[in-house]
Parts: structure tokens; sequence; C-alpha cells
């Protein structure tokens, strides 16, 4: 089942989203990627949504990816005497290490290691930034603010810190057992939650142990001092605006997610916008007008992928909203403005054979009117590193590794087959126009434009540049 369009959809599985008609349907409708979030539900319901996945890719006969999405530290108050409380503007209020239940006045931060790190001027966001509290000292046992902005405050409700890089690791004693829950199930990609240095991927690589790609989420303004970092150290990227727009000012959200999209382009990395791109389809089977143009706004822009959360994981319209985005995808890659839009970002490659091949392989599918781009690869650099370059004519992508083609599921244009091992370049100009035909790429008589690495099958090695001319299950190479 050949998708029309370049960028990839996630959807978020949940209560909504649990059976295998549902899911089979939500592929069917346009998502690429199924994304299994941790800060809900048990093992067993994951494992169970594992199981019917994996059940769904049999049946349609094409790599489908899952996503786990770890939870991360998650910092809250304690609780209040009454349940509830009511904070005044101007008021001073204080957060301490009492576990005493807090009333107006006080409540118990249960996060040592926040004391230690805040300091006067700094501003704390509570329940999701509806309270603003300004920081007026710190003694190392309390914490003494005054409230900018005021309403009621319950218990165990979330607090952000925006103005401090926080000395917390990004994998918390639940997230490295749903880790180790979810390598052991066999998904393709691990997102880590609250990534704030290049640190914390490294320490999430070493036990994962290339068993997983991983996925940086990055909600957090100390992030963005060291983004270049992190995007290096990791395989894709998600712009979680949720937490990053509670953390910063509204405003510059937008030009934040552009910064981001741009540097993951410079390293070719794929990246994935999300959160509340269409919201108000959690109960209504219509996005507002808005919605649907940050959903353009993000492809229009490059990105690889972009998300749906509780749109599709327990909201009333599931199916309706992963078909939206796919219209949405669509219809902006049909304008002629986008392909002007991914000419203007395009990048300098690196100094290097993958990037001159690749960077190539775009110029040439260009001049000769190539109906397909094919790779081989056996890591997915290949693949990966020609769809930095945004070339015309869809990825169509061949591995002989049922891993790779699923982690590709992610990346904007990649269509991933399975096919054996490539041992010559007759055997793989073959291969490249029988499968360009069998999966809908090509005709008898058109051209197509393939690029591998050899010797076959040695990772990281793109070298190699061939034209090749369709004929019927076979093709001329030039």
């Amino acid at each position: 089942m050949r998708r029309q369009r370049q960028a990839k959809i996630v959807a978020t599985l949940g209560p909504a989203s649990a059976t295998k008609d549902m899911i089979k349907a939500l592929f069917e409708a346009g998502a690429d990627v199924f994304r299994f979030n941790f800060s809900h539900g048990t093992h067993a319901d994951h494992h169970a949504r594992f199981e019917i996945v994996r059940a769904v890719e049999r049946e349609v006969g094409r790599p489908i990816a899952i996503l786990a999405d770890l939870q991360g530290p998650k910092l809250r108050v304690g609780q209040f005497a009454e349940g509830k409380v009511q904070l005044e503007a101007g008021q001073e209020f204080v957060l301490d290490r009492d576990t005493t239940p807090g009333d107006n006045t006080r409540v118990c931060l249960p996060h040592a290691e926040l004391f230690e790190v805040i300091a006067a001027g700094q501003s704390l966001l509570l329940d999701d930034g509806k309270l603003r509290l300004k920081v007026l000292d710190s003694d190392g046992q309390r914490i003494r603010t005054r409230v900018i902005n005021g309403g009621a405050l319950s218990d165990r409700k979330g607090v952000n810190v925006p103005d401090a890089v926080l000395p917390i690791p990004a994998l918390t004693e639940k997230d490295k057992r749903d880790l180790a829950f979810a390598l052991e199930l066999g998904v393709d990609w691990i997102a880590l939650s609250f990534v704030q240095r290049p640190e914390d991927v490294h320490e999430a690589r070493a036990l994962i142990n290339g068993r997983a790609a991983v996925l940086s989420k990055l909600e957090k303004p100390a992030a963005l001092d060291r983004l270049d970092e992190i995007v290096q150290a990791s395989d894709a990227i998600m712009v979680a605006r949720g937490d990053l727009g509670v953390e910063l000012p509204p405003e510059r959200v937008p030009g934040t997610q552009k910064r981001i999209l741009r540097v993951c382009r410079q390293h070719g990395r794929p990246i994935v916008i999300a959160t509340q791109m269409l919201e108000s389809m959690i109960t209504s089977p219509v996005p507002t007008r808005a919605e649907v143009s940050d959903v353009a706004a993000a492809i229009y822009d490059g990105s690889d992928a972009v998300m749906l959360s509780a749109e599709s994981a327990n909201g009333s319209y599931p199916l309706q909203a992963v078909a939206m985005m796919d219209r949405v995808i669509s219809e902006v890659e049909r304008d002629p403005l986008y392909r002007n839009m991914l000419d203007a970002q395009q990048e300098t490659p690196q100094a290097n054979s993958s990037d001159a091949i690749c960077s190539a392989l775009r110029d040439v599918t260009r001049i000769v009117g190539a109906t397909a781009t094919v790779t081989y690869t056996s890591s997915g650099h290949t693949s990966l590193r020609a769809a930095r370059e945004r070339p015309m004519a869809p990825i169509l992508s061949i591995t002989p590794k049922i891993a790779t083609a699923r982690k590709l599921a992610l990346v904007w244009g990649v269509h991933s087959t399975i096919s054996d091992q490539i041992h010559n370049e007759s055997e793989m100009v073959s291969a490249a126009c029988q499968t360009a035909l069998k999966e809908g790429f090509a005709k008898k008589g058109d051209q197509i434009a393939i690029t591998a690495g050899m010797p076959f099958g040695q990772p990281g090695s793109t070298n190699l540049l061939r034209l090749a001319e369709v004929w019927g299950d076979a093709g001329s190479s030039n």
C-alpha cells in the first residue's frame, strides 16, 4: 500500500484505538507510526497493542513503526489539607520540604534536588502554566515566592522550572522499567522526554545498546542552549509543544519550532511536530481552520512527520483525525509553493561521499524526470541522507532488514520494502526495477535513479549512483 504523500503521520494509541479493527483502519487512513504513551496504560495494554500492530503489519505487507514514548521526570507539588487552595496575585507562597499537607501559604515540593538550583528572580509555573510564581529567595529547605498569576491549585499539580537546568536524570526508575519492557517487545523507536542536554541522550543510548532508534523530545528551554549537540546525539527529534509552550512565552514557540527544524535539516535528522495539532477533534468530527493551518505550516516547513496525541488515543473521532491529517498533508504537497519552499530550505551537503552522492541524486532525479529514487540500505543511512535532500521523486528504500524498514517509516518520503541481500550491481539494477514496478513507483520505459554503498551491506558507505530505464520486469543501467 503506497502512500501518495511524503510527510508521515504518527498516531497515538489508547482506549479509543485499542482494537484490531480500529488500528488497521487508522493505518489505512494514513498512520505510518503508532505511538505507545508510557505515561498512561499498563504493560499489558501496550503488549496487546504491540501484537495487534504487528498482526496488521503482516496483513497489509508494509512495515509499520512503533514508538515507545517514555514518561520522563514529572515534578509535582504535594497535597493540601483541603485538597485545593486559592492563590491570589501578590501574596507570598512557600514551597518547602515539609511533608505536612499544605494550605494557601505553603505546600511541600517533594523534589529535594530542586532546592539547590532555584535562585531569586526565577519563575515557577504550576498546573501547566496556569499559575506563575516569582522566586524571592531559597535557603535549601524552602523556596519563598510571590504569586504573579493566581488561581486554584490542587493536589499533585505539575511544576515547571523554565529558567534552570534541573539536576535530574532524563530517565527515572519507572522509565528504566518501561524501557526494558519496550525493548523486550521489540519497538522501533524510543522517545526520551524532557531532554535537557546531550548527556541525557548518551545515557539512554547506552541502555538501549542499538536495539531501537532514539528520538529526543524537546520540551525544556534549557535544551535550546545545546540544541546542536542534542540533535547530533539523537536519531530523530520531536518538538513537543505542550511543555515547551508552557515554559516558553507562547509567541516564541513558532520561531523556536522553525529553528529546531532548520538544525534537524542541517544534520539530516527526522523531525516530528507534535501536540495540539488537531486538538478540537478530540470532541468534534472537524478541526478548526487554525488547526488545519498549523498542520499545513509544519508540512510547508519540511517536517518529516506530524503527530496526533489525544485525538487518536482517547478522542471521539480517531479515524477522522488521521484522515484529516492525511488530506491536509496531501493538499500541501500538491501545491507548487511546497516544492519552492523545500528548495529554498536546502542545506549545503556535508563533505563526505554519502552527501555528495545523495546531493547528486537529487539533481539527477530532477534533470531526467526520474519517477523514483531507489536507495539500497542496510542500516538506513543511505535512505536518511537521501531524505535530507528532499528529492522530487519519492524514495523507494530497499533493505534486507525488517528493523531498518520499520525505523524508516518515520522519515520523509521513504517507502520501505524488504528484499534479499544484493551481491552485485546487476542484481541491484534488476531488483530496483522489479520493486519499482511492483510497488507502483514506475512503469515500463520510466527512468529511476539508484544509489547504494559498495561493498553491499556495509553501513554508511554510500558511494554509488546509477540510472536505469525500467523494462517490464528488469532494467538497463546507464
